[in-house]
C-alpha cells in the first residue's frame, strides 16, 4: 500500500529516474509537532520513488524560528527546505531569500490549495513556500466534564462563559485543570496565543501611526483576565507551558478545555495517545461581543532558500509532500482523522473527511480569520497573532517574555505593560516608524 501510493504520487508528479543524480541528500528543517513526525515516517517512499535521500533537524519551535531565521539572513546554508509560516515567508519572498514555487506540476494542482493558505505564502501573487498543513484556533473541551458542571458549551460562546466553564470543571483534588492555555515565552508561542486573545478584547499592537498600544485599557484587560482565569483554573507553571505541554495534559485527562491549533484535534482525538478521546467537544475560539473572535490563522509550509544548490530536488520533495496523494496516503493508512488539514479545498469536499467530527469546526475557524482586518480597531499591518514587518519576531519575543514573568508571579500587569510599550516604541522609533 506505501509503494502504491508513493509510485503514484511519483508519476504523478513526474519524478524523473535521473532525481537521485540531482541531490544526494536534502536537509529538511522542521518543527517537533506530531503531523511533521508523521511525514519523517513515509519519508523513504519518496527516497523509493526518486534516489533522494532526506536528513532531517527536528525542533522545538522557538529553536526552530531561531535557527532558519539566523541560516537564511547569513546565508549559511544549513538547510535545503525550511518549515516556515505565514509570518516570515511574504517577508523573505520580498528580500529574495526564498525560491518562487513556480513551475509546480498540473497533477500538484496549485489552485486546489484554500486561498486563505495560499495568500498569506505568497509576495507579490507569487507562491514562496506550499501548505503542509494550515491551521486556525478553536476550543477543544472535555464533553463529559462539561456536563458534569451542568454546564453546554455554545458553538460560539464568549470568554466570560468559557472562564465560569473552567472554574466549574477544575478539580484539585482529580489533578483536573478547567482549562491549558499557552503561557510559554516566544511570539510564536505564547505570544501568538495572548495576541489573538488581545483581538477579542479590543487590543492591538499598533494605531494607525504605528504607535504601540500596550498602555490602552484594552491590553490590562486581556491579561488581566487571562491571568485570573489561569491562577483561578489553570495547571501549575502555566507560565512554561506551550502547545506540546499543553497537548499532553489534555490528552493524559488533566485539562477541561484547551483553546489551540485546530490542528491538535486529530491528536485529542486519537485513541492511541489520547485517554480522552472519546469525550472530546469543540466550538469556535472565545469572543467578548466586540465582533472578533480569538482565533488565529498559520501555515506551516515548506520553503526552499535561495541558497541551495538543490532546488529543483527539493521543489520535488514540496510537491511530493504537499501533494492530495500524500493525504490520501496517511488517509489509507491512519485514517482521515490523521491527515494534514487545513492546506487544500479538496479535502473539505471529500464525504469521507467531512465525517470527521472536527473537520467542519476547523475549515468554520480559519475561513473566520481576518487577516487584513485583525482587530476591532483599525491597524497599519496585516496579521492576526502577529504583525506582518520584520520587526516583529524580535519585539514580540521580548514582549512575550515580559508576560511569561507576569504569568510566573515575577511582576505585575502593569509592570509588564509599563516595560512592554517603552521596548516596543523604542524599537520602532529606531526601525524608522
Amino acid at each position: 500500500m506505501y509503494l502504491k501510493n508513493a509510485l503514484r504520487a511519483a508519476t504523478a508528479m513526474t519524478f524523473v529516474a535521473t532525481a537521485a543524480a540531482q541531490a544526494d541528500t536534502l536537509t529538511i528543517a522542521t518543527v517537533n509537532n506530531g503531523d511533521m513526525i508523521r511525514m519523517q515516517g513515509y519519508t523513504d517512499k519518496f527516497t523509493e520513488a526518486t534516489g533522494i535521500d532526506v536528513e532531517w533537524v527536528t525542533l522545538e519551535e522557538n529553536v526552530l524560528r531561531q535557527r532558519v531565521t539566523t541560516d537564511i539572513t547569513t546565508k549559511g546554508g544549513q538547510f535545503d527546505i525550511m518549515t516556515i509560516g505565514m509570518y516570515e515567508t511574504p517577508i523573505w519572498g520580498a528580500n529574495g531569500w526564498l525560491v518562487p514555487l513556480d513551475g509546480l506540476s498540473d497533477e500538484y494542482d496549485v489552485g486546489d490549495i484554500l486561498p486563505a493558505m495560499s495568500g498569506g505564502l505568497s509576495h507579490d501573487g507569487t507562491l514562496y513556500a506550499a501548505p503542509f498543513y494550515g491551521e486556525s484556533s478553536m476550543i477543544m473541551y472535555r464533553t463529559d466534564l462539561m456536563e458534569k458542571a451542568g454546564m453546554e458549551m455554545p458553538d460560539a460562546p464568549t470568554w466570560e462563559f468559557i472562564r465560569e466553564a473552567a472554574a466549574a470543571m477544575t478539580d484539585r483534588d482529580a489533578d483536573i485543570n478547567g482549562i491549558c492555555l499557552r503561557g510559554k515565552a516566544g511570539w510564536g508561542e505564547g505570544g501568538a496565543f495572548i495576541t489573538a486573545m488581545s483581538n477579542s478584547f479590543g487590543a492591538r499592537w499598533f494605531d494607525e501611526d504605528w504607535k504601540p498600544q500596550f498602555d490602552q485599557p484594552e491590553w490590562a484587560d486581556t491579561l488581566n483576565f487571562y491571568v485570573g482565569m489561569m491562577n483561578e483554573s489553570g495547571p501549575a507553571g502555566y507560565a512554561t507551558n506551550g502547545f506540546n505541554e499543553n497537548l499532553s495534559l489534555f490528552q493524559q485527562g488533566k485539562c477541561g478545555m484547551w483553546i489551540d491549533a485546530t490542528v491538535a484535534a486529530s491528536f485529542v482525538t486519537n485513541p492511541t495517545d489520547s485517554t480522552v478521546a472519546d469525550s472530546v467537544g469543540f466550538a469556535l475560539a472565545p469572543d467578548t461581543g466586540l465582533g472578533k473572535r480569538s482565533n488565529w490563522l498559520w501555515a506551516w509550509a515548506l520553503a526552499i532558500p535561495a541558497g541551495t544548490e538543490q532546488a529543483d530536488s527539493a521543489k520535488q520533495f514540496i510537491e511530493w509532500a504537499t501533494s492530495k496523494d500524500y493525504i490520501e496516503l496517511v488517509a489509507e493508512n491512519e485514517g482521515w482523522a490523521n491527515v494534514p488539514p487545513g492546506a487544500r479545498t479538496s479535502l473539505y469536499e471529500n464525504p469521507d473527511y467531512q465525517a470527521v467530527p472536527f473537520a467542519k469546526m476547523t475549515l468554520d475557524s480559519i475561513l473566520s480569520a481576518d487577516p487584513n482586518n485583525p482587530t476591532v480597531k483599525p491597524v497599519p499591518y496585516v496579521g492576526i497573532q502577529f504583525a506582518a514587518i520584520p520587526e516583529f519576531a524580535g519585539i514580540a519575543t521580548q514582549v512575550s517574555q515580559e508576560f511569561s514573568a507576569v504569568y510566573a508571579g515575577q511582576q505585575t500587569v502593569e509592570e509588564a505593560l509599563a516595560k512592554a510599550q517603552a521596548f516596543t516604541a523604542e524599537e520602532m522609533e529606531a526601525a524608522g516608524y
